[in-house]
């Protein structure tokens, strides 16, 4: 097992990564994330798991049972190989790796599983080109309806469906016939933070997910000269969105919580004018969902009283808001053993398959940096093994 998973991610190391700063740019339908995925249809088909391809993106490798009758239904596992913007080689790609080098594991023990076992590479999940996070999961389960992703476009205005059709597939956005045959999800993931280092833990189980969400601040002003506009004659949105930025950071600090400025655009751009516009996203993440309202709230309130003194606009959209997920505490309890339960306020595909119905776990494997996200995002290789015989172990309980 140790060869194969190491085959694979060296194999896979490479694609889309950044010459100039060593991260990953695996954006939804773009060459780096077909190349990433016409690799993973190559490793099914190696492993002779029949490969799907829905109408969201999304791709599937099922390893049959060849007989007898099946009890319950299949048993899936996987994650993503899209990227956030310059981002890490782990996030997302770990679990996929891991889940077919567990495959690898249980057919060397000589496992024969009572029910079907699905390795899933899901579409767009860090929300990195069109900005909702998890869409391929979510057109799965139904919790997006096609109307609401036709809606969506990239930086450069291109629609899913368009960017899909490019890619070579065959967008149908709507729910998948495939997920109604899953029993049971577990995903492996990168541990996006530093609770299994200082519990010097190789691998933990998820006891659930923060509530968060993303939020658009439209800040409009007046676009004016930058060297002949007496400064108490501008109406400023940069101003109002430098305070909303400060507000956010104080505001989430005090409360406990989450809260990022992490993208902006300006409007004309330019370096001699007073901007007309800045448009911003707020990413807020907090331990229950009546915390994220009072956070957004409180940040909201600040940047409209700023608004008032700099005679400028402020619209708030909530483009996406998640609800806390809580895992099924059985299968945590199986899956966990002696392993630390840790909670996470990352999104994950798993979170949207607990919330439409299905029975779902998370493993979590060690990252000594804490950082995710970032090209810094790590995990030593005898972690990483350690969390495909965990995962092998848990396909092998909940397969049998």
């Amino acid at each position: 097992m140790p060869d194969d998973f190491d085959r694979m991610w060296s194999d896979l190391a490479p694609v889309g990564r950044s010459a100039s700063t060593t991260g990953y740019f695996r954006q939804p339908f773009t060459s780096a994330e077909r190349e990433c995925r016409a690799w993973f249809v190559e490793q099914c088909e190696a492993r002779d798991l029949r490969v799907e391809v829905d109408g969201n993106g999304n791709t599937v490798g099922w390893w049959e049972v060849s007989t007898g009758s099946t009890t319950g239904g299949a048993v899936l596992t996987g994650s993503h190989l899209d990227s956030v913007l310059d981002g890490g080689a782990y996030d997302g790609p770990l679990g996929v790796v891991s889940a077919l080098a567990a495959i690898d594991v249980l057919r060397d023990r000589g496992f024969a599983p009572g029910r079907p076992i699905a390795v899933a590479a899901f579409a767009e999940e860090e929300g990195s080109r069109f900005g909702l996070a998890c869409l391929g999961s979510r057109l799965a389960a139904g919790t997006t309806t096609p109307e609401q992703a036709r809606s969506l476009t990239d930086r450069d205005g291109v629609r899913v469906e368009d960017a899909m059709a490019a890619a070579g597939l065959e967008p149908a956005l709507g729910r998948s016939d495939w997920l109604e045959r899953v029993g049971c999800f577990v995903e492996l993931h990168v541990e996006q933070g530093r609770d299994l280092v200082d519990r010097e833990a190789p691998v933990g189980v998820a006891s659930g997910i923060w509530p968060h969400g993303r939020y658009r601040f439209d800040f409009t002003g007046e676009a004016n000269h930058a060297g002949t506009t007496r400064m108490e004659d501008r109406h400023d949105p940069m101003l109002t969105y430098a305070m909303s930025a400060l507000a956010a950071n104080k505001q989430a600090r005090l409360a406990g919580q989450r809260a990022t400025f992490g993208r902006v655009e300006v409007a004309p751009n330019g370096t001699n004018a007073v901007p007309s516009r800045v448009t911003a996203w707020l990413d807020a993440r907090c331990r229950t969902e009546v915390d994220l309202a009072a956070l957004v709230g409180a940040i909201e309130k600040q940047a409209q009283d700023r608004a008032g003194r700099d005679g400028t606009g402020l619209v708030v959209t909530a483009e996406s808001v998640s609800p806390a997920v809580e895992f099924d505490p059985s299968l945590a309890a199986r899956l966990a053993g002696d392993r630390p339960v840790v909670p996470t306020a990352a999104g994950h595909d798993a979170g949207i398959l607990s919330a439409a119905g299905i029975p779902t776990a998370m493993l979590f494997v060690r990252n000594p940096t804490g950082v995710s996200h970032s090209p810094a995002e790590h995990a030593e290789i005898a972690d990483c093994h350690a969390g495909v015989d965990a995962l092998a172990d848990a396909l092998e309980e909940l397969a049998s």
